[in-house]
C-alpha cells in the first residue's frame, strides 16, 4: 500500500518548520494532534532539527508540549549534542532543565564539545549540568 501523498508532504513540511524555527506554526501543529517525537528518515525528531538549527524558542515549545529530550536519532544523537554542537546555549539550558542527560547518545554532549573544542559549551555544561 502507497502512503497518502498529502500525509507525507504534510510530514515533510512539519520537518521544514523545525528547521526554520517555525514555533507558532509547528506548535499549532503539534497541539492539533502531529505527534511531538515524530521521527524522520534519519530518526530526527522536530526538537532534535530545531536544536540543530539554533531555535530555542522551538526548542522550549517542543518541550514544553512533551518532546522527549533523551530521544536519539538513528546515529545515537541526542537534541542536546546537537544543540551543543550548533553552540546555542538557550537550547543548552532549555534541554538540560528538562531533564536532558549530558553524557547520553553518541557522541553525547560532553563529547561533542571535548572532540570540537566548544569551551563556552562545556563550562555551560559543567555549571548546568
Amino acid at each position: 500500500m502507497e502512503p497518502d501523498q498529502d500525509a507525507v508532504d504534510l510530514a515533510h513540511r512539519m520537518f521544514d518548520l523545525a528547521r526554520e524555527g517555525a514555533t507558532r506554526e509547528l506548535a499549532a501543529y503539534v497541539d492539533a494532534g502531529v505527534p511531538v517525537n515524530l521521527t524522520d528518515p534519519k530518526g530526527d525528531t522536530f526538537l532534535i532539527l530545531a536544536a540543530y538549527h539554533r531555535h530555542a524558542d522551538t526548542v522550549a515549545a517542543l518541550l514544553e508540549r512533551g518532546a522527549d529530550p533523551a530521544r536519539t536519532n538513528d546515529r545515537g544523537q541526542t537534541a542536546l549534542a546537537a544543540a551543543t554542537f550548533a553552540q546555542s546555549a538557550e537550547s543548552v539550558g532549555a534541554l538540560l532543565d528538562a531533564g536532558a542527560d549530558p553524557s547520553q547518545g553518541s557522541p553525547s554532549a560532553r563529547e561533542t564539545v571535548r572532540f570540537f573544542g566548544l569551551d563556552a559549551m562545556a563550562d555551560l555544561l559543567r555549571r548546568r549540568a
